[in-house]
């Protein structure tokens, strides 16, 4: 370690797990800290050099923020997916010495810390410098709760005969979410080996900050706040909703693929199109793209879908081949701007934490089609407790092929404005459009949340110990 540095600048580090939807709400975060400290402070995001090249390098960065960088010592973004345990131990194992060892080169010495709870090794670092430890948790606090409190569940052999009850059973604040939604992550052992650490290490932080906002799971927060000696401070949606270029993980060869997606749905009817995204890490099989694709087509409803790696084979399968389409496929957009867009009518989403927040953000019902982790449990949220969506597929552990007459009939359903189905989600969809706009306005809960934070990273320069 270093010689000790005296300082009396504020300095505060964030750094996100390498993960795109970690290191968007952490840019995103960043952006609204910056806006708020004082202005001698210093505010530096600490990411991969592949990551940092990911987003556009030093360029990207928000106003009043810097960005320094970690060596490559984890496996590539490119194939994470391929072996998520591989990538998932290096994280937790590779990190924390390159990671203490810039802490040691900067010019400023750091006064607070801003960690992505899935890195847990930041807490013990913050304890061994005396720096207060702030954890980031970039999925619901539903979720949080639930792998929190997970020692009070059945084990595994008991869940299969106890799978349709509701973890409210066993954990107070939950509403509607069950047991089995929680079936897919517990398959994945190590991955839920590693979660479950990471969750209760957070809580030796010195502050919890979640990216959902009070209004949306006022009884889990209150929950947690009776649980937990730290502050439980929920300041989101953080979503792109102040600036929706610069803290998007946007590469300019996309800029084609968001003017064509702004002209398709600049002519097409209010609330009409379907906007579809199944998220850009854990794939879907071959044959249930192409079911969702024919069930768009026969749906005769119009729709945008992102497809990433798949955008060219089912942008001939179901545009080219001369025949007219009801719809275009993309390999990126906007996702929030689209959203937005008034001719956007729903989503078609995997409900991964960050979709959810924008779906609900913009004010478009939801078609769920969860795969694993988290998303199952969000997708009760949506359709079960907030009743704004409906399941495309409930059951993530199915090996099973939703046909494309179900998604056909589903996609009507949550498309005809004039249905009473239809209508109560959008009345619905709408009342937590507003809920979530007013909690980021001035004055909100999640402001206030924010404002409240920036006092503590204020006050803990003040107390920090320097052992540098």
């Amino acid at each position: 370690m270093a010689t000790p540095k005296a300082t009396t600048t504020l300095h505060v580090i964030a750094v996100p797990y390498p993960g795109r939807g970690h290191v968007n709400p952490m840019l995103i975060l960043s952006r609204l800290l910056a806006a708020r400290l004082p202005p001698t402070a210093v505010l530096t995001v600490i990411l991969t050099e592949e990551w940092l090249s990911l987003i556009g390098g030093p360029a990207a960065a928000p106003p009043g923020v810097r960005f320094h960088t970690l060596p490559n010592v984890i496996p590539s973004e490119n194939g994470r997916a391929a072996d998520f345990v591989k990538f998932l131990e290096a994280v937790y194992t590779k990190l924390e010495e390159p990671f203490e060892k810039l802490l040691d080169e900067l010019d400023t010495p750091a006064t607070a810390i801003v960690a992505d709870t899935y890195l847990p090794w930041v807490v013990d670092v913050g304890k061994r410098r005396g720096v207060p430890v702030c954890s980031l948790y970039t999925m619901s606090a539903s979720f949080f709760s639930a792998l929190l409190n997970y020692d009070r569940l059945p084990g595994e052999t008991e869940l299969a005969k106890a799978e349709g009850e509701l973890l409210s059973k066993y954990i107070p604040g939950h509403g509607c979410i069950r047991l089995s939604d929680l079936s897919s992550f517990q398959c994945l052992h190590k991955p839920l080996e590693l979660a479950l650490q990471a969750v209760s290490k957070s809580t030796e932080a010195q502050c919890l900050l979640f990216t959902s906002a009070y209004e949306l799971e006022p009884h889990i927060i209150n929950s947690l706040r009776s649980q937990l000696s730290s502050p439980v401070l929920p300041i989101g949606p953080i979503i792109p909703y102040l600036t929706l270029q610069q803290t998007n993980l946007k590469s300019p060869s996309h800029d084609d693929d968001d003017d064509d997606c702004l002209t398709f749905l600049n002519s097409q009817p209010q609330s009409s199109v379907l906007y579809v995204s199944l998220g850009s890490f854990l794939p879907v099989s071959r044959s249930q793209m192409d079911e969702i694709a024919f069930g768009l087509q026969e749906s005769n409803v119009k729709f945008l879908w992102v497809a990433r790696d798949e955008s060219s084979r089912l942008r001939e399968m179901i545009v080219g081949g001369g025949g007219d389409s009801n719809g275009m496929v993309v390999t990126w957009c906007d996702q929030l701007k689209v959203l937005c867009h008034p001719s956007v009518g729903g989503f078609l989403t995997h409900c991964g934490w960050n979709s959810t927040m924008e779906g609900v953000f913009a004010g478009v019902p939801m078609l769920i089609f969860p795969i694993v982790v988290d998303q199952p449990p969000n997708g009760r949220l949506v359709v079960d407790e907030w009743e704004a969506g409906v399941w495309l597929r409930e059951d993530a552990k199915s090996v099973e092929v939703v046909g494309r007459k179900k998604v056909a009939e589903l996609v009507k359903r949550v498309m005809d404005l004039e249905g009473d189905e239809s209508r109560e989600m959008r009345k619905r969809v709408v009342m937590l459009r507003e809920a979530c706009r007013s909690a980021v306005e001035e004055g909100g809960s999640s402001t206030v949340n924010l404002n409240d934070f920036v006092e503590f990273l204020v006050h803990a320069k003040e107390d920090t110990v320097k052992i540098f």
